[in-house]
């Protein structure tokens, strides 16, 4: 199975053959945004037109295949807390997140899921047995924190998934290719990963690179999962699809991923 590219309106996604419910990683391909937002730009703090970024979000939904009065955002601070979110949550606007966290779960029917990305790792997780889901974002601390496992354990304590029925995707980030980084980042993940690391870490000269596709994995297989589809895209050599806050220093809209737990599943 692979992550595929994938038309859907006037929009493109990235979607992962194993995942059957609504779900996508967005490109900056489509949208409404205009100057160094132009696209579909989903970022909510980024200093877009909000009437924009509303729109987008329609567009989204009706691509993919959600209600956006069912949206559940996060607002991230690249740690590894994962919130459970659900029907409490829905009708929020969309700059009303849930707070401090870098990972949803939800088993609730209709509940949509949304992640920020531009570099950094998006993990979308989906039970085919429960019909809940998840959706993490893991920077490079979250992923020496082994967030994307913890989300795992957490629809395991949470909704009683089996960890080897756990189907995982994960969609574009900066790759091993460019994430080149000083020795915080590959200490981090030796600490968290041990021998498991090294393979994920290249020396290059007084530098690393660090593979958190590979990390991330991984971390959801330690966690027990089976099925893993990871994307082969960088957002740095593909920044004309993708957003890379390395590539624009910051001036720049977001990316991100969403699943959606499918309705009449309980």
């Amino acid at each position: 199975m692979a992550i595929m590219y994938e038309k859907k309106g006037n929009i493109t996604c990235l979607t992962a053959a194993g995942i059957p419910v609504p779900h996508g990683f967005t490109t900056r391909l489509g949208g409404v945004s205009k100057g160094i937002f132009s696209g579909l730009n989903i970022g909510i703090h980024r200093g877009d037109d909000p009437e924009n970024v509303r729109e987008n979000y329609r567009i989204l939904g009706d691509a993919v295949g959600f209600d956006t009065h069912k949206l559940v955002l996060t607002h991230q601070v690249h740690g590894d807390t994962i919130r459970r979110a659900g029907k409490a949550d829905w009708g929020r606007d969309l700059w009303e997140t849930v707070p401090d966290c870098d990972g949803l779960i939800t088993d609730e029917p209709g509940t949509a899921l949304v992640i920020f990305t531009a570099d950094c790792t998006p993990v979308l997780l989906y039970d085919p047995d429960t019909g809940a889901v998840g959706a993490v974002h893991a920077g490079w601390r979250g992923t020496a924190a082994d967030i994307a496992g913890k989300a795992v354990k957490a629809m395991a304590d949470s909704f009683g998934s089996d960890p080897g029925r756990i189907r995982a995707a994960i969609g574009p980030n900066i790759g091993f290719c460019c994430f080149e980084t000083g020795a915080e980042v590959p200490e981090a993940m030796e600490k968290t990963y041990g021998e498991g690391a090294k393979p994920y870490i290249r020396p290059a000269g007084n530098k690393f690179h660090v593979d958190l596709k590979g990390l991330n994995a991984l971390s959801l297989k330690r966690a027990g999962v089976r099925s893993i589809e990871i994307s082969t895209d960088c957002t740095v050599c593909s920044c004309d699809t993708f957003w890379s806050h390395r590539v624009t220093k910051g001036q720049r809209g977001s990316q991100g991923a969403v699943i959606v737990c499918k309705e009449g599943k309980k």
